[in-house]
């Protein structure tokens, strides 16, 4: 008898293991993802870097480079791509980057273990011409920047004159999105964070261009297409910018809802190198707001997009950004592209790269050997 208990027992632990299991094996790809950003954030904050093994201030497109490897012998945890001018069904992004080897670098960087954040700054459905090219060549008329008119989210909305030019749109990155996939043709998970920085005006869907009923109808019209296009593997990432004084309304003023929301973010960048105090002072009151606002909301917070243009205090990483982020339990930190003429990622040509050693060195940071399974 006690043994047959024994054996019901233990048939009962295989069973419940078997469930376990296949719970696991349920989760779709951005379940696994949102959870292993929640995990690591426990072990510390994840180093960004936009374009990083694209391009450098010295190089471009050489085989396996980064310069962050460069510095510090590593690669960053987190690996940023931005998708502006794939509706128009170009070959290169607004970067020049081409399209086939973004899709090529996310998918090296799922594979050693790092994760993968995807922008869009697509260009003005308005303003550019049909067919391909600007209304003009003079920046930034018909791109993501031009703000000319004031109700192009209102026209590419369903009903609007523009709509359907907009969902051709919207397929050419359903189509991109369909390539991010390994050899065995499994798909990546991938963090997405469209219309950022909407509480700006530089954008043609920013806070003075729609009203926070149409913002959050042009999210959900992207997410809804994406969702019914069978992409279960998107984090959805909302992102407006830092402000002085932000406070939770603020923050959630075109929020779409939880619902429609994994990971909240913000952005902000310091531009002259004597602002140090004031990028710290500013930052630390943003990111208290943003943690609050994630944990009242059952969200991962990070801070998506941050820098110091050209990096002229050789010490800020260190001095500035690292004081910043430290106390707060954010996922990842994203510094901006490496860019000849503009920069925000460290370089070996460059003073900063002692400062970046150190705080590649710091406990709180984290790599992309630091997160690989």
């Amino acid at each position: 008898m006690k043994k047959i208990v024994m054996m019901a027992l233990a048939a009962v632990a295989v069973a419940a293991c078997g469930t376990q299991k296949q719970a696991e094996v349920e989760k779709t790809q951005a379940q696994q993802l949102i959870e292993r950003l929640d995990s690591l954030r426990s072990q510390g904050i994840m180093f960004g870097h936009q374009d990083d093994p694209m391009y450098g201030l010295t190089w471009e497109y050489d085989a396996d480079s980064s310069d962050v490897k460069n510095v510090c012998g590593d690669y960053p945890a987190i690996m940023g791509f931005d998708l502006g001018g794939i509706e128009m069904g170009d070959a290169k992004n607004l970067d020049s980057v081409p399209f086939t080897r973004i899709a090529q670098e996310a998918v090296s960087h799922h594979l050693r273990g790092g994760i993968v954040t995807l922008s869009w700054h697509p260009r003005n459905p308005v303003t550019t011409i049909d067919g391909g090219g600007w209304a003009g060549q003079k920046f930034p008329e018909g791109t993501a920047w031009d703000v000319t008119d004031s109700a192009v989210v209102k026209k590419i909305l369903p009903g609007g004159e523009y709509h359907e030019k907009f969902e051709t749109w919207m397929q050419r990155v359903s189509d991109f999105l369909a390539t991010l996939k390994t050899d065995d043709g499994q798909k990546i998970p991938v963090i997405f964070r469209p219309w950022h920085e909407n509480s700006g005006s530089w954008f043609w869907w920013g806070e003075k261009l729609c009203t926070p009923d149409e913002y959050k109808a042009l999210w959900n019209m992207l997410q809804d297409k994406l969702t019914a296009d069978g992409f279960d593997n998107l984090v959805w990432s909302y992102s407006p910018g830092m402000e002085d004084n932000l406070t939770a309304e603020r923050l959630l003023e075109r929020y779409p809802g939880d619902d429609r929301i994994d990971m909240i973010g913000l952005d902000g960048y310091q531009w002259n190198a004597g602002e140090g105090e004031q990028f710290i002072s500013r930052g630390r009151q943003n990111l208290e707001v943003l943690c609050q606002v994630a944990q009242e909301h059952q969200l991962i917070p990070a801070l998506t997009e941050c820098g110091l243009k050209n990096l002229t205090d050789p010490t800020w990483w260190t001095s500035t950004l690292l004081p910043t982020v430290k106390d707060y339990p954010i996922s990842y930190l994203l510094v901006w592209r490496n860019y000849k003429s503009e920069w925000f990622g460290p370089s070996p040509a460059k003073p900063d790269a002692e400062s970046f050693r150190e705080f590649y060195g710091s406990e709180k940071m984290l790599f992309a050997k630091d997160i690989k399974d």
